[in-house]
């Protein structure tokens, strides 16, 4: 038995990542049982998804990777997609680099990723060169990531902001909705679909039944989160039922359906 132990920076009001990661992960642990897989967590603050908020939230990730690496974690991870992203084009690579330094000086050496920078490299181990995105945000702040995004060379053919400002909010909403929502969108150009491009907006229960109806790749920021996670431990990126970006597919080409 080989225990991996995920160290995670979460927003204080967040509900979803410490659920949705776990949950994919133990649906590993079925299917490949020389496996475990144990969590540990610490909290920046925020409650309200607004610029200042996300700002003042980034400036806590150090003092909670200097907690974390007291448990001396396999891996890290910085789970709020927008405080990165909304801090303009590449910044996730500043936040990663900024959380590996502080474990070095802890003596806790360990790979990061950001949700943000995992959604960029999910999209891209799935081929995919246009995608459309669900957020739960305020339209400045889906505008804030669908600049993200353009800026990585991945096109947003079509977008929809739920505009839920509220954090526990966020986290209350219905994932089963996310099937009409993904049915209102324009997909005729699109490679793959955000399912949802927040951590905190539940969508676990409908990677899959939307994948199946749709016929192209679902992915979301957790599930992005996860694939990092396992390939940043060496390991397959497969866990069953939560799409294909982490079913172990080929990826797809542009414009092409599978």
């Amino acid at each position: 038995m080989t225990d991996y132990r995920i160290g995670m920076i979460v927003p204080s009001s967040n509900l979803t990542m410490e659920t949705e990661l776990p949950r994919m992960l133990r649906a590993r642990e079925e299917v490949v049982p020389d496996e475990r897989f144990v969590h540990h967590a610490a909290r920046a603050r925020m409650r309200q998804v607004t610029p200042e908020q996300l700002a003042a939230m980034n400036e806590q990730s150090r003092r909670a990777a200097a907690e974390l690496a007291d448990a001396r974690p396999d891996i890290v991870t910085t789970a709020c997609l927008v405080a990165i992203m909304a801090q303009g084009p590449g910044y996730h690579c500043v936040a990663e680099d900024a959380i590996s330094e502080v474990l070095r000086d802890e003596g806790a050496s360990a790979p990061v990723v950001s949700s943000a920078g995992a959604l960029l490299s999910g999209i891209e181990a799935l081929g995919a060169r246009r995608v459309a995105i669900i957020t739960p945000y305020l339209k400045p702040l889906t505008q804030a990531v669908i600049t993200y995004l353009e800026d990585a060379g991945v096109e947003v053919v079509d977008s929809l902001s739920l505009e839920v400002p509220d954090n526990l909010a966020v986290a209350r909403l219905d994932p089963t909705r996310l099937r009409d929502h993904a049915r209102t969108l324009d997909l005729t150009r699109a490679d793959a679909l955000v399912l949802s491009a927040c951590v905190q907006m539940p969508s676990l229960p409908s990677i899959q039944p939307v994948e199946d109806e749709l016929g192209l790749p679902v992915l979301s920021a957790a599930t992005a989160t996860t694939h990092r996670v396992l390939t940043g431990l060496g390991l397959e990126p497969v866990v069953p039922g939560a799409g294909r970006l982490l079913a172990g597919s080929p990826p797809v080409r542009s414009g092409e359906r599978p």
